[in-house]
Order: C-alpha cells, then sequence, then structure tokens
C-alpha cells in the first residue's frame, strides 16, 4: 500500500505543482487520439504556427504523415515549410543565435513538451495569454507568469485582460532567524475580460487548441496510436493460448488425479 500510495503522488504531482505555482488551476482537456482528424487540425496549426520558432526535432515529416494518414504528396504541398524534404526533421525556421537576441531565450523544442508539462498545463497555457505592457513582448501568461513568448494566435483569440484578486493565504516567513507562518496578501487570477474580439468565437478557439493539444501528445509519444491495438492482439492470444494450456495441464495430468 505505501509503494501504490507514492506511485500515485509522483503521477499527479506535476500537475499539482504546476497549479500552484501560479495560482492557477489547469483546465481539463479531452485527449483522443483515435481522433484522426482532430491531430490533422492540430499537426496544421502546430505547422503553421509554432514551426517558425520551435522545433520538433525527434519527429519527422513523413512518420508523422503515415501516422495520421496524410499522404507524402499532401504533407509537401502543406506542411512542408521549414524543410525541403519529407523524411527531414521538424525544425525550427528561426535561427537559435535570432532567438536568443529577440526573446532573452532559445524556444525550447516542443517534441515531449506534454509529457514533461502534461497536456492539461499546455492546454491553459495556450488559452491565458492577456495584454501586458510591463513585458518585452506586450503579453503574459497566468499559467507561466513572466513568459517570454508573444501570443502568436492573437488574431484568432482577441485581446484578453486579466483580472486578478487579493487573497489571504497562509506562508512561512523569516522573522527572527526562524520561519514562522503567516497570513499574507497575494495576487491571485479571477477571470478574463476581453477587451478586442479575434476572428474565432472562444468555443471555436478552445477546440483549436484541443486540437493542437491533442496533436502535440501524440507527437510526445507516436507509439501510442499503435500500442492500444498491438495490445489487444496480444490479449486475444493469451485467451487462446490460455485454453490451449487448460487442455495441455488435463492431458497431462489425467493419469495423476
Amino acid at each position: 500500500m505505501k509503494k501504490l500510495m507514492i506511485f500515485v503522488f509522483l503521477a499527479i504531482a506535476p500537475g499539482l505543482s504546476l497549479a500552484a505555482g501560479g495560482h492557477v488551476p489547469l483546465d481539463p482537456v479531452k485527449i483522443d487520439l483515435s481522433d484522426q482528424a482532430s491531430l490533422q487540425r492540430g499537426a496544421r496549426i502546430f505547422v503553421n504556427f509554432c514551426l517558425s520558432c520551435h522545433s520538433a526535432a525527434y519527429m519527422r515529416y513523413n512518420r508523422m504523415g503515415h501516422d495520421l494518414g496524410i499522404s507524402e504528396e499532401l504533407v509537401e504541398e502543406n506542411l512542408l515549410f521549414a524543410a525541403d524534404k519529407v523524411g527531414d526533421l521538424m525544425k525550427a525556421v528561426m535561427p537559435r543565435e535570432d532567438a536568443k537576441d529577440w526573446f532573452d531565450a532559445v524556444p525550447p523544442d516542443l517534441t515531449v513538451i506534454t509529457r514533461s508539462k502534461t497536456p492539461e498545463y499546455l492546454y491553459t497555457y495556450m488559452r491565458g495569454f492577456y495584454r501586458d505592457p510591463a513585458t518585452k513582448s506586450g503579453w503574459n501568461n497566468i499559467a507561466f507568469p513572466g513568459a517570454a513568448m508573444p501570443h502568436v494566435l492573437y488574431e484568432w483569440q482577441g485581446h484578453q485582460r486579466a483580472v486578478f484578486k487579493t487573497v489571504m493565504v497562509e506562508r512561512e516567513v523569516e522573522q527572527d532567524g526562524k520561519k514562522v507562518k503567516r497570513q499574507v496578501e497575494e495576487s491571485h487570477f479571477d477571470r478574463f475580460e476581453l477587451e478586442r474580439a479575434g476572428t474565432m468565437s472562444a468555443e471555436d478557439y478552445d477546440a483549436a487548441m484541443r486540437d493542437l493539444t491533442n496533436f502535440m501528445v501524440y507527437m510526445g509519444e507516436p507509439a501510442k496510436l499503435h500500442r492500444g491495438r498491438i495490445g489487444v492482439y496480444v490479449l486475444l492470444f493469451l485467451a487462446v493460448f490460455f485454453v490451449v494450456a487448460l487442455l495441455l495441464k488435463k492431458e497431462y495430468w489425467k493419469d495423476v488425479h
């Protein structure tokens, strides 16, 4: 039982820490890797908007096309903007030196981002941008305060203003060389207010970000698409083998009993 409790804690701890770190609960998102249309829409969004700055250097275009039911001809016509061949890795267009100069940091590779940050974090992050004149880019994010990334999909979502509220929370503070618990004021996110509408409704934008998250979950572990089907075959084999093994056992032991 102790080992089980440790395993459960380790499984949920990353999501809890992300939610607590930014004082923002992470929004649930429906991940369905059997929804091929969603994965294809997510791939289109990723290639058109994310791949300019971010790489997915552990994924190849032809592997993605094969898994998502997109022919190599269609990949070349519609998705091959940052490479010359469908067998190339999905690398960013922006040079690393320019990225560091413009954003003060090199944008991270996104191939396995949903495994390190959870799908819920990414879904909340892509819907959590708001206008902030105090930042270099003019944007901030409730899931990752101080993010260097600008809101590249602002035309779709529009301009949001974040409304924060002051709450009293119990924190450990230093007093006379000792740590004591005190009630302190903290600013927590409350809600968004739309300042300028985008080209998409809120429901359509959320659906698009769900497609993007769905695709990035696939990209983090492409084998998931096939592992479930292989698992069914394995279970069927074991079921048939169990019957054969049972009959064989009875044949061997019939004289003993």
